[in-house]
């Protein structure tokens, strides 16, 4: 039995799934939300929110993804980064999680993967959890009503939690496993109730196929000037640096948060929702983020709260620190309708240096550029993980390696290119620590942070005078307006200078290891700056 708004011209049993229990296609939120109720996969919180817990899986299983190894992309995949899956593996796992399926209810989304319909790509989720459906409807976008009736999927994504993968037999490391198939179309997701697989599976699979189109997938939130696509932003970064939060600038226009691509055309979002981290959330330093957890449909995912009131405990880390909200575009209110901007004005890399040796802000040449892109560098903090008693750094190239199916040189090269034709200004802020390593100095302070941001996008930090650092050759500010300028030159904010150089050394030389990697395939003037 079918159930769904739209009765669509391809189903399931087109694709050779059939014997299933009851499945939707298609269904808005309120019907998702219900029959999630009523199978008591969450709860109904304040405002409409769904509040849900994953599970021993509270964050991305990385290890635990495959690539099929097939001649059509055994020369195009980096293999040193992706966990090869043989043909006769997936198959085995494909049939055993049909098998697994049949009689179970299942719920369909035809959602899309990208803004810029040029570049777009159709997407059919099949989920077995009633909110993964409404997650990943939230966190891609949907085709106008019309359009759903003749959709055909470029790719299908099968999330199935339930499903126990066996290691010997589907090729795979754990009962866990994200098996994504080219030749067949199909990623297969088995055995984790975390619903950022959902989505990371999509972004992964647009990290493929764009490069082959001279499109640059990239690891970012975007803005632009309100009014004014032409002077677009892009915040590269990684988890906990402040790609969320520093992109939602009320002065400008939001155009996603996560994911995007740098077409001919200019910059588009992958998606049509955010997914913002929630641990000590302020509703004075995120008003909309924070008001998202207590509108309709929004997914509250591993956050702990009170089972009377409902209320959320924004500092409770008890059950993760990667407790999240996913909401859609528009609830935050100077979101782009469209989702596309025009060519990067501006890059920002955004690192949380917990060493406190790098600037606040510095001005980067397009192979200084490079040269951190690939790097890709944040750091852990003592008592992250057990065993961490100091710093730790942490290099993901592109700013995502996980989600990067193509060798590092291949992103790298394209944003160099890009660059260099659309003449774009790149800065690294480093949103950690001064005045001594984490433990002895202090975070970098977010007032700070803005005020050189929106000097450095409205073009008057350019204009003020510049010293080259000692240590990674880039340029930093002397000054900046609404800024102590002491605060420009992280040596003066420690106690002990020469305490500060040994740490900068130790950190150059863990730049200078990681950077080996990638020598043998980088030109002259970006290994020039590797060593300064």
């Amino acid at each position: 039995m079918t159930f769904g708004r739209v009765n669509p011209q391809f189903r399931l049993e087109d694709q050779g799934i059939d014997g299933l229990g009851n499945v939707t296609y298609n269904l808005i939120e309120p019907a998702l939300i219900e029959i999630a109720l009523k199978n008591g996969e969450g709860k109904l919180g304040i405002g409409g929110s769904f509040l849900v817990t994953t599970g021993k899986f509270t964050g991305r299983s990385p290890k635990d993804k495959h690539v099929v190894k097939t001649d059509s992309v055994a020369d195009t995949i980096w293999w040193d980064n992706n966990a090869a899956m043989s043909a006769k593996g997936f198959d085995a796992l494909y049939d055993d999680m049909l098998a697994h399926m049949k009689g179970r209810d299942f719920h369909v989304q035809d959602l899309v993967g990208g803004a810029d319909p040029a570049h777009s790509i159709n997407v059919r989720m099949v989920t077995e959890l009633a909110w993964h459906g409404l997650f990943i409807r939230t966190m891609l976008r949907r085709p106008d009503r019309e359009d759903l009736d003749d959709f055909t999927a470029d790719f299908t994504v099968i999330n199935c939690p339930s499903f126990q993968a066996s290691p010997k037999k589907h090729d795979c490391r754990s009962e866990t496993v994200i098996a994504m198939n080219f030749d067949r179309k199909l990623i297969l997701i088995g055995g984790t109730e975390y619903a950022g697989e959902n989505k990371k599976s999509v972004f992964t699979l647009l990290n493929y196929l764009l490069p082959d189109k001279g499109i640059m997938p990239m690891h970012c939130s975007a803005n632009h000037a309100n009014g004014n696509a032409v002077d677009t932003a892009i915040f590269f970064g990684l988890s906990g640096t402040g790609k969320t939060t520093l992109s939602a600038d009320p002065a400008r226009t939001l155009i996603g948060d996560d994911e995007h691509g740098w077409s001919d055309r200019g910059t588009f979002n992958f998606e049509g929702g955010c997914y913002a981290k929630t641990i000590n959330l302020n509703p004075e330093a995120e008003p909309e983020i924070y008001a998202t957890t207590t509108k309709f449909g929004t997914v509250i995912e591993n956050m702990v709260y009170d089972e009377e009131t409902l209320e959320l405990d924004f500092e409770d880390d008890s059950l993760t620190a990667n407790m999240r909200c996913a909401y859609p575009l528009h609830y935050i209110s100077n979101a782009s309708q469209s989702a596309i901007g025009g060519h990067p004005k501006n890059i920002i890399m955004l690192t949380c240096d917990a060493f406190g040796v790098l600037p606040p802000i510095s001005r980067l040449t397009p192979a200084q550029a490079m040269y951190h892109f690939l790097s890709g560098f944040t750091s852990k903090v003592a008592g992250t993980e057990r065993g961490v008693t100091e710093p730790e750094p942490t290099f993901s190239t592109c700013f995502g390696a996980p989600f990067m199916p193509r060798r590092p040189e291949v992103y790298g090269n394209l944003l160099r290119e890009k660059i260099a034709k659309h003449g774009a200004t790149c800065w690294l802020v480093n949103t950690g620590w001064t005045g001594g390593a984490y433990g002895t100095g202090s975070r970098m302070p977010i007032k700070a942070t803005r005020a050189l941001l929106t000097a450095a996008l409205n073009g008057s930090l350019s204009k003020v005078e510049f010293r080259k650092d000692e240590n990674f050759g880039f340029e930093v500010p002397v000054d900046a307006p609404g800024v102590p300028t002491v605060l420009l030159n992280p040596r003066r904010t420690w106690d002990k200078t020469d305490s500060y150089d040994r740490q900068a050394a130790k950190l150059v030389q863990m730049f200078a290891d990681n950077f080996e990697q990638y020598l043998p395939y980088i030109d002259e003037d970006v290994k020039a700056a590797a060593i300064g």
